[in-house]
């Protein structure tokens, strides 16, 4: 049973990488699971409970802020409510838009919160310049949150390999 677990770890390892810049696929918690599935693959290979509490409480706390930080960055760029709300509906769009048309929904929960915040700055009477500085704030979020997961990611990976090897 260790190989199969080990060969699982490695696998769920690359696919919480590649959702840190795959919007439809949930990084963090998934690559959080290689470290269950390396855990009960060996003796050998456990993790102390705190441990894994820890990466657990730190996947959900940036699977959470990646879609907080957009709507942040929309206000840290001169955002009003009107962009704020804007963001945060255009990431709802972006997200349940983006599942109805399938391979199109990296690109909706990416342009999402970016168009979103773009829209709701004009309705608020914000002028185009000051509309797309709240967007481009929106869009530099959901690029902090990209980094955020591949930094995760990318730390689940080499605890991986170093308890492998």
């Amino acid at each position: 049973m260790e190989i199969p677990l080990i060969i699982l770890a490695l696998v769920l390892a690359a696919i919480g990488i590649a959702g840190a810049v795959l919007p439809i696929i949930p990084g963090p918690p998934i690559a959080f699971l290689a470290l269950v599935a390396l855990h009960y693959a060996d003796s050998d290979y456990n993790f102390s409970g705190t441990s894994l509490l820890v990466w657990g409480a730190v996947a959900l706390i940036i699977t959470v802020l990646d879609y907080v930080v957009p709507i942040y960055g929309t206000k840290k760029f001169g955002g009003t409510k009107w962009g704020t709300r804007g963001s945060t509906i255009g990431l709802l769009v972006g997200i349940f838009g983006g599942w109805i048309f399938g391979l199109l929904a990296p690109f909706a929960i990416i342009l999402g919160p970016f168009f979103g915040a773009v829209i709701g700055e004009l309705m608020g009477g914000a002028d185009q310049k000051a509309a797309i500085r709240s967007g481009v704030g929106s869009f530099l979020g959901f690029l902090t949150g990209v980094f955020m997961k591949l930094g995760y990611g990318a730390a689940v990976l080499i605890t991986l390999l170093f308890k492998l090897f």
